[in-house]
């Protein structure tokens, strides 16, 4: 939101620098990564429509919780078949939603989940991946699909030189010593990104 509303052109600035604790970094220690730090983060919604019947009678219905299944173990592949190997890509499902008596077949499953890489190319590739999946699955088994993709947070990007100044003050805090230059980047996001896109700086932990 203050980059919508022109942060950086009512108070220009010639670096921008975060600092955020990291779990799993020694106490005393700073790292600061050059390059991709934290990666970029969308969210999506895939909604199943299949046929509701007894679950006695499967052969009456379109069973959206077996396509759904389908689907989660496809979009991996995404991964793993679809994005070059030596780029950082997670796809994941986190909701499954289906249902709610022993029963009944429902008549709709909704997934919902995250998708997270460092360039944007990749993004272009992974969006109309999962819906061809999803749809392909769907089609295969008489069901229909709508999706709604959200594109959210860019990549953490870290200028070189800004890095090397954050690492200089970072030494007079804690000793060279306890400055790591060569952190593994993470999938986690940040909302600093936004603020990197505009400006050169600094993401630290």
């Amino acid at each position: 939101v203050m980059i919508e509303e022109g942060l950086f052109e009512k108070f220009p600035v010639d670096g921008v620098y975060g600092m955020h604790n990291f779990p799993g970094l020694d106490i005393g220690k700073i790292a600061i990564r050059p390059g991709p730090a934290m990666a970029a983060f969308d969210i999506f919604e895939v909604i199943i429509k299949g046929v509701g019947t007894h679950a006695a009678m499967p052969q009456m219905g379109v069973d959206p919780v077996v396509v759904g299944a389908q689907i989660v173990g496809a979009f991996q592949t995404i991964a793993s078949r679809t994005i070059d190997p030596l780029e950082s890509v997670v796809v994941s499902v986190t909701q499954f939603h289906a249902g709610d008596t022993w029963n009944v077949i429902p008549g709709e499953a909704v997934l919902r989940g995250t998708a997270r890489w460092f360039r944007p190319e990749v993004r272009d590739i992974i969006e109309p991946t999962i819906k061809r999946i999803a749809d392909g699955i769907c089609a295969a088994h008489g069901a229909t699909m709508t999706m709604d993709y959200q594109r959210r947070y860019p990549s953490v990007i870290n200028k070189d030189a800004e890095c090397e100044l954050a690492a200089v003050a970072a030494a007079e805090v804690v000793g060279a010593a306890n400055i790591d230059m060569d952190p593994a980047a993470v999938m986690g996001s940040e909302d600093f990104a936004f603020m990197l896109e505009k400006t050169p700086g600094a993401f630290i932990w």
